[in-house]
């Protein structure tokens, strides 16, 4: 299991070689970007991995996750830029599917990140979106449960 915040890019072809084996049935994968306007990531360097770290064994309890990787990254960016990267692999399509998006929602609604849009009206702090909770509660994750 790879856990990764950094400020570099990542390569999801390569990343996804990595955790695929002549075992794996399967591999989901999502990839995000940034949207329209820069936006600068912030978080808290070893509790960000951390809690990205347990949501993770989470995950591998609750499906049959093979191996999986999570990188989100931090600093400025650009649009058009990757921000988060989650694959996951397992033996069956279903399980990766979930897993996967378990993790997403996590990401989004709790992780210990803090997100800055620059507009041309000045800059401002994103919050969670309301449909970003419901399908982060659907999974028994709290909003800001980091």
């Amino acid at each position: 299991m790879k856990i990764s915040v950094q400020s570099g890019d990542f390569d999801l072809g390569l990343e996804v070689k990595k955790i695929s084996n002549d075992k794996t049935g399967a591999v989901a994968s999502f990839v995000g970007v940034v949207r329209e306007v820069p936006m600068t990531l912030e978080h808290y360097p070893g509790m960000t991995e951390n809690s990205i770290r347990k949501i993770v064994e989470e995950a591998a309890a609750r499906w049959q996750v093979m191996d999986c990787t999570v990188i989100h990254r931090h600093g400025a960016l650009q649009p058009g830029e990757q921000i988060v990267l989650v694959a996951v692999s397992s033996a069956h399509r279903g399980q990766a599917f979930q897993a996967c998006e378990f993790l997403m929602d996590y990401l989004k609604t709790s992780a210990p990140f803090w997100k800055k849009e620059s507009t041309d009206t000045g800059a401002r702090w994103v919050d969670a979106r309301v449909a970003d909770d419901a399908a982060a509660a659907r999974w028994g994750i709290q909003a800001g449960n980091a």
